[in-house]
């Protein structure tokens, strides 16, 4: 993973709670060694995509996307295609957010372009304002009881893996069983043991985490069911409303 850019906070003695902005251009695949940090930081996943792992959940963060780390959480990261991704170390004695798990943001265009003017160095003053505004626009995404359980199971692993980096995948079962070298029934019984869900309640959930996020960065109803596999917002309505008890318009997207 090759550093493109660096931005380091100033030190202790001044009032930032940014103690660095790191963009990195990541060459899958990148493991990184379970570890800690004191810190929290903030993921941006900006065009490639993360599987990250803590001791009781798997994180996976698509490209466009964030994850809150809180400090001294262990976890362990993976990239999953080659593209960017930034990570913002900040100090934990001056940072306002206090959320006690890694917790899933949406980054939409003003976050977006509020991490690369920090990255820009600007003056004091500025950099106070916009720090600011940072924190007041960073909210965690409402995904919190959509739990996408994942298998460990090589075959559906790979399945798993390739819906959450593309979730509007039309392919059912039976052509994943054929591209895996496996039966529908084995593949089926599998996804059942290990998930508790079948193969369609699993690919719902995730067609559904990943709509939040696209609802949650002003997308409409419409363009959101399209990105994520359905043919009609109808449908996609239904399904939402099946996994949240809520509708789309709910989490932002009328």
């Amino acid at each position: 993973m090759s550093v493109l850019a660096q931005v380091t906070a100033p030190g202790e003695g001044t009032a930032s709670p940014i103690l660095s902005i790191d963009h990195q251009h990541a060459h899958p695949p990148l493991p990184v060694a379970p570890h800690t940090h004191a810190e929290p930081m903030l993921l941006w996943a900006s065009t490639t995509a993360v599987t990250l792992r803590t001791v009781s959940h798997d994180w996976l963060v698509p490209p466009g996307h964030g994850l809150w780390i809180p400090g001294r959480v262990e976890h362990t990261g993976t990239t999953r295609h080659a593209g960017e991704l930034c990570v913002i170390r900040f100090m934990a004695t001056r940072c306002p957010i206090d959320w006690a798990q890694p917790t899933g943001v949406a980054v939409g265009p003003l976050l977006r372009e509020l991490i690369r003017y920090l990255r820009a160095e600007p003056d004091a003053a500025s950099r106070r304002h916009a720090e600011a505004l940072l924190f007041k626009v960073l909210r965690p995404l409402p995904t919190h009881s959509i739990q996408v359980p994942m298998p460990a199971e090589p075959r559906l692993r790979t399945i798993t893996e390739r819906l959450i980096d593309s979730p509007g995948d039309q392919r059912e079962l039976a052509m994943w069983a054929a591209e895996v070298h496996s039966g529908v029934r084995t593949l089926s019984r599998l996804f059942l043991a290990e998930t508790g869900l079948t193969f369609s309640q699993w690919r719902t959930r995730v067609r559904v985490r990943a709509a939040v996020g696209h609802l949650a960065t002003g997308a409409s109803v419409k363009a959101t069911a399209r990105a994520v596999g359905y043919r009609k917002p109808s449908a996609f309505i239904a399904a939402f409303q099946r996994v949240t008890g809520q509708t789309p318009g709910t989490y932002g997207g009328e």
